[in-house]
């Protein structure tokens, strides 16, 4: 039984050192660390990059296979859910850093597999949410604009953290009250209902200030 390290690093700000060290701050220790440079986490398939299709290769049954956050392991929704799934049918454990999510398949209960299938979902959809905002920014020349100082366009800056939104999302899709939500984000609750009532938002603002 091996744990791998599995990082996507596409653009300046995602660093493989970067990823490894926040993993290893939150305490994983890796015999493995896989990495695809200079991939397009929206274009291209898991399966279909050079690394990801090493690390297809050498999972076995009791790997675990460490993740910043779901959205490393495919180019959409269903790139993502399908990925996951094909490891926990191999018998693999998916731990992520962010949120210190597990996705296995150690349950036989169909109740406890129905709500482990409903946040691998969620997550997943999330993960493309991102993605589309991200298209969405760059389309609009942010980049362009971010370059010049000029800030205007982006309007109002999130209030919150990219780690912050993900802890939201997380515990919206564990039915988590707003005032534990609230408290386990260290956001306000006003925050944490802006991003209930409309989560697509609150994923763009994050990418349009490149959060």
């Amino acid at each position: 039984m091996a744990t791998f390290l599995y990082a996507r690093v596409s653009t300046s700000e995602q660093t493989l050192d970067h990823q490894k060290t926040q993993a290893e701050k939150s305490g994983f220790t890796f015999d493995h660390v896989i990495a695809d440079h200079g991939v397009s986490g929206v274009s291209v398939l898991m399966k279909d990059r050079p690394e990801g299709k090493r690390l297809f290769d050498m999972l076995r049954a009791g790997d675990t296979l460490v993740v910043r956050w779901v959205d490393r392991l495919g180019r959409n929704y269903a790139d993502v859910t399908d990925t996951i799934r094909e490891f926990i049918r191999r018998g693999v454990v998916i731990r992520t850093v962010i949120n210190g999510m597990t996705f296995d398949g150690s349950t036989s209960d169909p109740m406890q597999m129905a709500v482990r299938d409903a946040m691998i979902s969620f997550m997943a959809a999330s993960a493309q949410a991102q993605a589309e905002a991200t298209k969405e920014a760059q389309k609009a020349g942010i980049a362009n604009a971010r370059d010049k100082g000029d800030d205007s366009y982006k309007g109002r800056k999130p209030s919150y953290s990219r780690e912050q939104y993900t802890t939201v999302a997380s515990l919206l899709g564990k039915n988590a009250s707003v005032s534990e939500i609230a408290q386990a984000s260290g956001l306000t609750r006003q925050t944490v209902y802006r991003i209930k009532e409309d989560p697509a938002a609150a994923e763009k603002a994050l990418a349009v200030w490149s959060l």
